[in-house]
C-alpha cells in the first residue's frame, strides 16, 4: 500500500476533525465511502430500501437530492425509517438552487452539500464584474448563507462545499474562468464566509468528469489548505465518469492516485449503474491505497520505461492478479507514473493472463481516462438521482451501442439541468434529460432538439449527428 509522505502526514496531523453520526472525519481517521440514492426523494419506501441496500454492501454514508422544500422535509421520514429499521447510516442532503431546502434539511440530516456554482449565483449573462460589482456578489452571497450556518451550527450539521468543473458561477468564470483555479476560489469564497461567521464544520470537495482537472483542482486546493494553515477534510470523486470498466478506470485513476499520495478523507466512486454497484470499487480503492487500507501488495508490478519507442512506453507487470484488482492497480500506477515521468503509452501484462487483446483493450482505456490518447467516443455519464425523470442508465447504454465507434467525439448522457448543461461543456453532444420521459439533444452548449421523447431521443442524437457531418460509418 503507498504511504502518504511526510508533508502530507503532517497535513492530515493538522486537519480540522468533522463528526458526522457516528463517523469521525479528517485527519488520521479511516477514509470514509459514501453513494448516492437514485430513487425519487419522495417516495420514501423506495428510499429506504436503496439506502438500506447501500448500507449492506458497505456504504458509510448516503446523499439524498432535495431539490425543494418538500422533498427536504421528507428526509425526516425516510431518516425516521431508516432508524425504526435500526440502520444509522447518516445522511447527506444534496441542495443546489434552493437555499430554502438547505435550511430545512440542515435541521434533518448530518450533512448538508452545497454548490457554490450553483446555490445562490443565479447567471444572468453579465460577463465582466468591476471590483466593487464582485464584492457586492459576495456580500450578497454572505447574507444569504448566514441563515443556514446558524442552522448548521446550532444542529451540529456539517456542509460540505463542493464545487464541480462546469458549474462555476459567472462572477467566477468572469474572474478566472472553467479553470481549476476557478474551482478552488469558488470553495474559498464559501469557506471565508463560513470563518467569518464563525462556523468551520466544514469538508471540500473538487469535483470534474476530466481526471487531470479533477486530480489538478484538488492538488492546487491542498497547497492553498497547506498554505493557509487552515486544511480541512476532502471529498474525492470524478463525476460524470460514466458506466463499466471505462467508469471505474477514471474513477481509479482520479481517486486512487490522490489516495496514494495522501489526499483524501471521503470517497464516491460515481457511476451510471445502480448505486451499490460503486461500493465494490470503493472499497477497493481504500482497502488498496487510503491511510487506513489493509491491503498489503506483496507482489508489486515491475514497472519499467522502454525507452526506445517515442514517445516512451510504460511496461507494467503484474504477478496474475484477478481482472477487477488489475483494472484498479493498473489505472493508479500509470497515473502515478504519468505524473512523475510524462510516459504516453503502456504495455500491461499479467502472468498466467493469455488474452492480451483484453489488456490492449485495458492499457487504451486508462490512456483515453487519463486524455492522452481517444480510440472510441468519449462518454460523460452522471450517475442519475432523484432528480433524474427518465431512465438514464438504459439510455446511456442505448447511446453506446450506437455511438462508440465516433472516436473523435465526446458526447454527455445527463440526467437533468440542474448541473447537466455546465458539467458537460466539453462535449461536442449532449443528451440532457429536461422532464419526465423528456430529453434534449445539445450540439456543443446550444439546445438543438428541444422536449424530445425518451422513446425517440437516441436516433434523435444519432440524425444530428449525421447532419452535422460528424457521423462514420
Amino acid at each position: 500500500m503507498s504511504v502518504p509522505n511526510s508533508s502530507n502526514q503532517s497535513i492530515l496531523q493538522a486537519s480540522r476533525i468533522v463528526q458526522i453520526g457516528n463517523l469521525t472525519i479528517g485527519g488520521n481517521h479511516p477514509v470514509r465511502i459514501q453513494s448516492m440514492t437514485n430513487t425519487n426523494t419522495m417516495d420514501t419506501a423506495a428510499t429506504v430500501a436503496q439506502c438500506i441496500r447501500l448500507h449492506e454492501a458497505g456504504c458509510e454514508m448516503v446523499r439524498i437530492t432535495a431539490p425543494g422544500i418538500q422533498e427536504a422535509e421528507n428526509l425526516y421520514h425516510i431518516k425516521k425509517e431508516l432508524n425504526k429499521q435500526g440502520i444509522q447510516i447518516p445522511i447527506i442532503a444534496d441542495i443546489h438552487f434552493n437555499p430554502k431546502a438547505a435550511e430545512i434539511a440542515a435541521q434533518i440530516v448530518e450533512k448538508v452539500r452545497i454548490n457554490p456554482g450553483n446555490y445562490v449565483d443565479r447567471n444572468r449573462g453579465k460577463v465582466d464584474y468591476s471590483d466593487k460589482e464582485y464584492q457586492l456578489e459576495l456580500e450578497k452571497i454572505a447574507k444569504r448563507l448566514n441563515p443556514l450556518l446558524s442552522i448548521c451550527k446550532a444542529n451540529g450539521t456539517t456542509i460540505r462545499i463542493g464545487t464541480n468543473y462546469g458549474s462555476l458561477s459567472e462572477r467566477i468564470l468572469a474572474k478566472y474562468g472553467n479553470t481549476p483555479k476557478g474551482m478552488v476560489e469558488s470553495a474559498m469564497e464559501f469557506v471565508q464566509i463560513c470563518k467569518d461567521f464563525g462556523f468551520q464544520n466544514l469538508i471540500l470537495s473538487m469535483k470534474a468528469s476530466r481526471v487531470k482537472i479533477m486530480i489538478e483542482a484538488n492538488k492546487l486546493l491542498v497547497e492553498h489548505l497547506t498554505k493557509s494553515g487552515n486544511y480541512y477534510p476532502l471529498h474525492l470523486g470524478v463525476t460524470e465518469a460514466g458506466n463499466g470498466d471505462e467508469a471505474r478506470i477514471k474513477s481509479a485513476a482520479g481517486i486512487g492516485s490522490l489516495l496514494a499520495s495522501g489526499i483524501g478523507d471521503t470517497i464516491r466512486v460515481s457511476l451510471a449503474e445502480e448505486p451499490e454497484a460503486e461500493i465494490p470499487v470503493a472499497k477497493k480503492l481504500v482497502n488498496y491505497y487510503a491511510r487506513n487500507g489493509n491491503a498489503v501488495h506483496q507482489n508489486k508490478p515491475k514497472i519499467s520505461i522502454i525507452g526506445k519507442n517515442d514517445p516512451p512506453v510504460s511496461k507494467m507487470q503484474y504477478a496474475g492478479i484477478p481482472f477487477d484488482e488489475l483494472l484498479i492497480r493498473s489505472a493508479v500506477d500509470f497515473t502515478l507514473q504519468h505524473q512523475e515521468t510524462d510516459v504516453r503509452d503502456i504495455l500491461i501484462t499479467n502472468q498466467g493472463q493469455t488474452d492480451n487483446a483484453h489488456l490492449e483493450t485495458l492499457g487504451q482505456n486508462i490512456l483515453q481516462a487519463l486524455g492522452i490518447r481517444h480510440f472510441k467516443t468519449e462518454f460523460i455519464a452522471c450517475p442519475s438521482c432523484g432528480r433524474t425523470q427518465f431512465n438514464l442508465i438504459s439510455a446511456l447504454e442505448k447511446v453506446k451501442k450506437h455511438t462508440s465507434h465516433l472516436e473523435n467525439l465526446t458526447i454527455a448522457v445527463m440526467g437533468c439541468i440542474v448541473n447537466g448543461p455546465g458539467e458537460m461543456a466539453d462535449a461536442d453532444y449532449g443528451y440532457v434529460g429536461v422532464g419526465p420521459g423528456k430529453v434534449t439533444i445539445y450540439k456543443g452548449s446550444s439546445p438543438i432538439l428541444k422536449n424530445i421523447t425518451e422513446q425517440d431521443a437516441v436516433q434523435a442524437l444519432i440524425d444530428l449527428i449525421k447532419k452535422e457531418g460528424d457521423w462514420v460509418e
